[in-house]
Parts: C-alpha cells; sequence; structure tokens
C-alpha cells in the first residue's frame, strides 16, 4: 500500500478500503424494529428529511455539516478568539483560504446558500443567463429569484447512469458556445461550474475542460464562478484519473483549478469538515461589488454569521483538505459500495463520484411512473427495510410549471452519502445487503404522491403518501426473510 492509498490487497485477493484514521469518540446508534421503522416514515410524511435522527441508524442524508472533524479541528474550537470584529481566527482563516485556494479577498458566510445569495445579487440582471455543468437546488432557486435563467450543458455522457467516463461533471464546449453565440455575451452573467456536480451523482469534470471553458470565458469577457464545496474530491479524482496530474500534489491541482475561476464559494459543511462557507477572489471590483451585502445579510466582515469555533475549525480543515489520506477516505468508500452494488446487479451511477453512492431509481423502480417519484419511494423503502436514510435526489427536488405538472428530473437518484471518516466497513457492508434484498424484491415498492407540498424547495418539507398499500407487502417480505432480525 503506497502513503497515500486507501486501499490494500488482502491475501485473498480481495481490495478492501482501510480506514486511516482512529475512532476516539464514538456516539451511539440505535437500529429500530421494523415496525417503529414504519411509524417514523408514517409520522414524517414518506419524507426522510422529516425523521428524527433517534430512530435512523445510518444516516445517509446528507455530508452537509456530518463530516467528522479531527482532533486537531476540535483542539483549535478551544482557541477561539470570540471578538465581533477584527477576530485574530478569521485572519487564521483567511491565511488558510490563501495558501489553499490562492484567493486573496475573504468574505465568510453562514453556509454555502447564503454565499449563492450574495453572488446571485451582485451579479445577476433580470434576464441573465447563467450556464453551469449541473444545477444545485438551493443555486437554481437563488438565481431564478433574481431574475436569472439557468442552462445546464453538460456533456451527452453526463446523464448516462452506466459509464466509465471519468469525467461525467465536464461542460460541452459546443454548447456553452453555441449559447454565448444565441443570447450574447452580455447577457451571461457569468459561467458557473460545479465540483463535483450533485444532483447528477458527485460526478467531477477535468482541469482539461475547465481550460476551455476558461478560454471561452476570458474570449468574451464573462466571470467565471467556481462553486468549491466538494472541490477536494473532485482534485482527488482528477489525480487519479487525469494524466498529465497524476504526479501532481492536491494542493498545486486546487490552485490550479481556483486559478481559472474568478470567485470561488463553498460550503464548509463539506470542504472543511465544519459548519459554514466562504466566498474568495483576487479581483477588487468583485469583492466590493459582494461586500457590503455580506454585511447586510451575514453579519460583520470578520465573522459572517458564522461561529468563531467553526471559523477556527474551518482554518484547519481546509489544510486537511489537501491531505490525500483524508480527502480520499469518502471516495473510496463510496467505490466499495457501488462496485459491490453493481456486482450484484443494482443498477447505480457509474463510476463511483464524490459525496455519496447514488442508486439509480429510474432503473430500480422501473414499474414505476415518475411521476409517482420512485427516487422518494426508493429513499422511503430503503429506510423501513435497512434504518437507513438516504435523500431522493429526482422529480420530488425539481419543481412544478405553471400548468401544475411536475418538472420531470432528468435522473431519479436515492443518494447515499458518505460523509469524511464517518461510517465503517461492516456498516458499509450492512448498506450493501440491505440494498441487494430490497432490489431482489423490488416489485412489492409502489410509488408516492404529495398530500402537503410547499411551493419552494419542496423536497425538504413536503409531505407524501403510498400509491398503495406497497410499504404494508413490503414490511411482511423482510420480516419472512428475516424474522426477528433488525
Amino acid at each position: 500500500m503506497s502513503n497515500n492509498s486507501p486501499t490494500v490487497k488482502f491475501c485473498n485477493g480481495q481490495q478492501i478500503p482501510i480506514e486511516l484514521h482512529k475512532v476516539r469518540i464514538v456516539q451511539k446508534l440505535h437500529l429500530r424494529p421494523i415496525d417503529e421503522r414504519f411509524q417514523a416514515i408514517q409520522k414524517g410524511g414518506y419524507n426522510t428529511f422529516l425523521l428524527n435522527t433517534k430512530d435512523i441508524f445510518l444516516d445517509m442524508l446528507t455530508d452537509s455539516g456530518t463530516n467528522a472533524m479531527s482532533d486537531n479541528q476540535v483542539s483549535a474550537m478551544l482557541q477561539a478568539d470570540d471578538a465581533y470584529a477584527g477576530s485574530q481566527s478569521y485572519y487564521k482563516m483567511e491565511e488558510a483560504l490563501q495558501e489553499v485556494f490562492g484567493k486573496q479577498l475573504v468574505l465568510p458566510v453562514h453556509q454555502g446558500r447564503a454565499a449563492e445569495n450574495i453572488i446571485s445579487q451582485a451579479f445577476i440582471k433580470q434576464g441573465d443567463i447563467i450556464p453551469m455543468n449541473y444545477h444545485f437546488t438551493t443555486t437554481k432557486a437563488h438565481m431564478e429569484l433574481n431574475g436569472g435563467t439557468i442552462f445546464e450543458i453538460f456533456t451527452d455522457e453526463g446523464l448516462v447512469i452506466k459509464s466509465s467516463n471519468p469525467f461525467k461533471g465536464n461542460i460541452d464546449i459546443a454548447k456553452l458556445q453555441s449559447l454565448i453565440t444565441q443570447y450574447g455575451a452580455e447577457k451571461v452573467a457569468f459561467i458557473r461550474m460545479e465540483a463535483s456536480t450533485n444532483l447528477i451523482g458527485g460526478q467531477p469534470f477535468s482541469i482539461q475542460n475547465m481550460r476551455e471553458v476558461h478560454k471561452i470565458a476570458k474570449e468574451n469577457n464573462i466571470l467565471m464562478v467556481l462553486d468549491a464545496s466538494l472541490i477536494g474530491e473532485n482534485a482527488y479524482f482528477i489525480k487519479q484519473r487525469e494524466e498529465e496530474f497524476k504526479q501532481s500534489s492536491i494542493q498545486d491541482i486546487l490552485l490550479t483549478m481556483c486559478g481559472m475561476a474568478d470567485i470561488v464559494y463553498f460550503s464548509s459543511r463539506k470542504v472543511s469538515s465544519t459548519r459554514g462557507g466562504g466566498i474568495c477572489t483576487n479581483n477588487h471590483d468583485l469583492y466590493m461589488k459582494m461586500r457590503d451585502l455580506v454585511t447586510l445579510y451575514e453579519g460583520f466582515l470578520t465573522y459572517g454569521g458564522m461561529s468563531i469555533r467553526e471559523i477556527e475549525a474551518m482554518a484547519v480543515g481546509l489544510r486537511e483538505t489537501l491531505d490525500e489520506t483524508v480527502i480520499c477516505q469518502s471516495p473510496s468508500f463510496i467505490k466499495y459500495a457501488v462496485d459491490e452494488l453493481d456486482a450484484l446487479g443494482v443498477p447505480v451511477v457509474t463510476p463511483a463520484g464524490a459525496l455519496g453512492c447514488h442508486v439509480d431509481a429510474g432503473g430500480f423502480l422501473s414499474h414505476v411512473p415518475q411521476k409517482e417519484y420512485p427516487a422518494g419511494a426508493l429513499a422511503a423503502a430503503f429506510y423501513i427495510i435497512s434504518g437507513c436514510r438516504g435523500m431522493e435526489r429526482g422529480t420530488i427536488s425539481s419543481v412544478r410549471l405553471e400548468n401544475g405538472e411536475d418538472l420531470l428530473a432528468d435522473v431519479e437518484l436515492l443518494r447515499l452519502a458518505f460523509p469524511r471518516r464517518v461510517f465503517t466497513l461492516s456498516q458499509t457492508m450492512f448498506v450493501v445487503d440491505r440494498m441487494n434484498w430490497l432490489y431482489k424484491n423490488r416489485e412489492l415498492v409502489g410509488g408516492l404522491r404529495f398530500v402537503e407540498e410547499p411551493k419552494v424547495l419542496r423536497f425538504f418539507t413536503g409531505r407524501l403518501e403510498p400509491t398503495s398499500d406497497w410499504p404494508q407487502k413490503l414490511i411482511a417480505k423482510f420480516k419472512q426473510d428475516f424474522g426477528d432480525s433488525l
């Protein structure tokens, strides 16, 4: 095993991801009996967001704010400078961002969507367009609220579920050029690249693709904005999959990526395993356009709505992102789960990406119409039979059109997130086993319909119900096969 590899070869020939950390603080988990899980999902309106953690065994909803902090991060929190303005903790974070991202001007915000709000208000005018490799839910909401229209110009390969393409998060260069020609460069607020594309399976983009996008942006005097929330994992994939950078350090790759972006923003809930976020740039004019909005919405410029203790931990976590043994832990466990499920015939997004294992709910529940929300149904069914909470990433996460019809999602995915350094291999094997059983009994799972539907970001708080008694039939089969086992 190399110093930077999380995988070891067992004597039986198996390649197994190994934890390059030890567990020093533990948190008790609960694996409730299936009847109690059924009661919990009913109470939560068949929406995994509305489950109570006391009823959850493995929480795979997200990696946002759920990554395990290191001992160095926790100890740093005890050294915080609690000043309202001019805190020394902020300057530690600023220095870390300058080192890791190569951007000198920093604006702190309380989380990633706050950064999206600031950027959208500062740079989007009514009628503007924003090309991107793919949208994120809150990104789309903020940009449309400010009068912009999103154009997702991913490559055709981006939506292919089973693929060997290493960079399905790339922007289609021909589509980008065509879009600029059609609308005019003056109508393009900015080009956004997301590292790595959350909603289509955590898929990365390549530096070569970013270089091509950057060239077009410069030729047309268009800003480039980089969502760096999962930039560490994107950099790791670049090192693994892009020949030019196989010998490069994670830091060099990060600096190369950020160097092509005019504005870099991030959720530190992901990139540094803490709560908070930030915006950074080297352009003073861009900085000034955003600065007053930060003081209006977030707080003073040296805390931005964040706890000073979180800022201290962020500074440490940003530098830990440069450590390949840290940044590769989540992708290696995701790859293990994806490879195991794929070998069992369970439809999953390949190649394995960042953030989580993405199960193809459309292929898994091909008998469930898309208007009955197969990804949501699969999330509910998987919780019932395993106690594991995943997240729907499909049409429930979309919106309704003006005519009341659902805007059907490009893909229907169940995301099983793997926060950094949280789960063990035995827990991962349990997830694989239960998903395999569910796939063998997939015909028992039916659809869902809304009974309470918010108008904005409905997937967070909306409530649904099954279209039939399929949960009861699923539970009966589980008891038949597993008896009293949890």
